[in-house]
């Protein structure tokens, strides 16, 4: 068993983000063969993520607020705290706040055997995009 110390926080990358977003790391692999990742994820009103994919797919639990969410192609859904969504590998997607509340969310996927080819980043969400949702 070992305790592992926290690692600080790190403000949004904004390559990958819109708004404000705070990230906290929770769980990292501490293993050769181990993949895990967990991040609590922290999203101003309106922040959001750029569109983007993982390689062996992401799972999201909402801990506060309300999300907002969008498949390529599909239509942007709410989910409430205490909701938890599961995206396949390869599906695009973003996520973020609605935009009058903070949102928090666990963010946990697994590296791909290459760890830079986990999650693949693309364009920003357009303010447009965002207002359509």
């Amino acid at each position: 068993m070992k305790i592992v110390d926290p690692t600080p926080t790190v403000k949004n990358p904004p390559d990958y983000f819109t708004g404000d977003v705070w990230l906290d790391p929770i769980a990292t692999p501490q293993e050769g063969d181990q993949r895990m990742n967990v991040l609590n994820v922290r999203f101003a009103p309106g922040a959001r993520t750029a569109w983007h994919s993982h390689d062996r797919g992401q799972t999201l639990h909402v801990t506060t607020g309300v999300a907002w969410m969008q498949f390529r192609g599909g239509q942007v859904f709410e989910v409430q705290t205490g909701q938890t969504v599961y995206i396949p590998p390869g599906q695009e997607h973003w996520h973020g706040a609605a935009p009058d509340r903070f949102m928090v969310h666990l963010a946990m996927h697994e590296n791909a055997d290459d760890p830079a080819a986990t999650t693949t980043w693309l364009e920003h969400v357009t303010d447009e995009e965002y207002r359509l949702s």
